[in-house]
């Protein structure tokens, strides 16, 4: 009898191939043919799930967003009410879930690998537009949400504009992550969450 193949794993499979290979060589030089090899299987396997290259990286990239977006949910429901804890905890739980977002150990190292080549590919290539701005909303908005939750707890300073705090906060995030990704040894995780924890400080209700 043939071998069941779970389509879905098989998916996964490839895609976890697909960003080795992205790691490895870029995201220019990925070939289906690349892919294939990683992930130990024929061409005409791979073809069987993706009919084409730009079909595998959409899923990819649609399949990291999940990722991301799952590992974001589970922490916030593990934080629960963030307004009963204490303000310094209010704080290093809000920059903890916003490090999710950092290349702070090898899984995240390889999720903002992947998703700054894709978002390079994505300013002359239309077909990943649409999913690169996904991304930049997606976390616009759940900056400006922990934001509201810090400061509905009382935890920031009075009058600060929540939506210019959170696009600067964006734009601490995307450099942490480029400069963590080119740079690790200017840039060890340690100093990222530090750097996130002191602006985050930078903002809170004094005393």
């Amino acid at each position: 009898m043939p071998k069941h193949v779970d389509p879905d794993a098989r998916r996964q499979q490839v895609v976890d191939a697909l960003f080795r290979v992205v790691v490895r060589e870029g995201l220019h030089r990925t070939s289906l043919r690349g892919v294939a090899d990683e992930a130990q299987l024929n061409i005409g396997s791979l073809r069987h799930y993706f009919a084409s290259q730009q079909e595998l990286m959409r899923f990819a990239m649609q399949s990291m967003i999940d990722r991301v977006g799952g590992r974001l949910l589970a922490r916030v429901e593990q934080i629960g009410d963030l307004g009963s804890r204490p303000r310094p905890e209010q704080l290093r739980l809000a920059a903890e879930l916003m490090a999710e977002l950092l290349p702070l150990d090898e899984r995240r190292r390889t999720e903002v690998a992947v998703f700054l080549d894709f978002n390079a590919a994505a300013r002359t290539d239309p077909a990943f537009g649409d999913l690169a701005r996904k991304v930049a909303e997606g976390t616009r908005w759940l900056l400006r949400r922990i934001l509201a939750r810090l400061d509905a707890a009382g935890s920031l300073r009075p009058g600060l504009d929540l939506d210019i705090e959170a696009e600067r906060l964006a734009a601490l995030v995307d450099g942490l992550g480029l400069s963590g990704v080119l740079h690790p040894d200017l840039l060890p995780p340690q100093t990222s969450l530090d750097v996130l924890r002191t602006h985050l400080e930078g903002l809170a209700l004094a005393g």
